[in-house]
């Protein structure tokens, strides 16, 4: 079995602990507002194919780099579109005692086993109200929530993210509602809030796709900081 990557980095820093593999897999039900990586939306349109075994290799090529701390994340897209893969994939890693994370907007297919043996979710909250959550993803909640509620039953252990978009939730309502969102979830292990970009344009244009954010600027650094001071606190 193997696995349809559009991309891979092999030193990721912000996609889980230590310095990281990660690993891009196409496919995504989400058509989400802001999403700067629509050529990962179709699970047939994919750079390469990376088997198990491949990915181990690779690993062990900047083993040195990876230290005691890092590991391998499997990103997207949407990563639990590909779950026999990265199920596989994990499973050949543990035998290696190398950690494994995931970078999920929670919507996928067939991923319990999954949810099981990943060491790590990196849970990418699109909103926690239900109607901004589909103005935003074009999807009802009720998958995320299945998803969430499968991570509580399991306490597995969660990074939040969510994307903060000049207009849409840059003000101090939503992130009090993001906080109050988080403190509600067992074993969180960090918040954070990332600001909004628009360097995903020239791919839409490629793609003869309309981008529905053209009109919004790039959310400003300093005041997503200052936010994430709020949620924090």
């Amino acid at each position: 079995m193997t696995g349809k990557i559009t991309d891979l980095e092999t030193m990721g820093s912000a996609d889980g602990p230590g310095i990281r593999l990660v690993l891009f897999l196409s496919g995504c039900k989400l058509r989400c507002l802001y999403c700067h990586n629509p050529e990962t939306w179709n699970k047939h349109a994919f750079r390469r194919e990376i088997s198990s075994e491949e990915v181990l290799k690779l690993y062990n090529k900047y083993k040195v780099y990876y230290g005691e701390k890092g590991g391998v994340t499997f990103s997207g897209g949407e990563p639990l579109m590909q779950s026999k893969f990265v199920l596989q994939t994990i499973k050949l890693l543990h035998q290696h005692n190398i950690h494994t994370a995931i970078d999920t907007s929670g919507v996928g297919e067939d991923y319990d086993e999954v949810l099981k043996l990943v060491d790590l979710v990196i849970l990418d909250v699109k909103a926690v109200d239900s109607d901004e959550y589909k103005s935003i993803t074009g999807r009802d909640i009720k998958d995320f929530n299945t998803f969430l509620t499968k991570c509580q039953n399991l306490n597995k252990k969660l990074w939040l993210r969510q994307v903060i978009v000049p207009g849409i939730n840059d003000d101090e309502q939503h992130v009090l509602k993001f906080k109050q969102f988080a403190r509600g979830l067992s074993n969180v292990e960090r918040v954070e809030l990332l600001p909004y970009h628009n360097m995903g344009i020239s791919k839409y244009n490629e793609l003869g796709i309309k981008y529905r954010l053209e009109s919004t600027p790039n959310m400003d650094k300093d005041k997503c900081k200052q936010l994430e001071q709020l949620l924090n606190n």
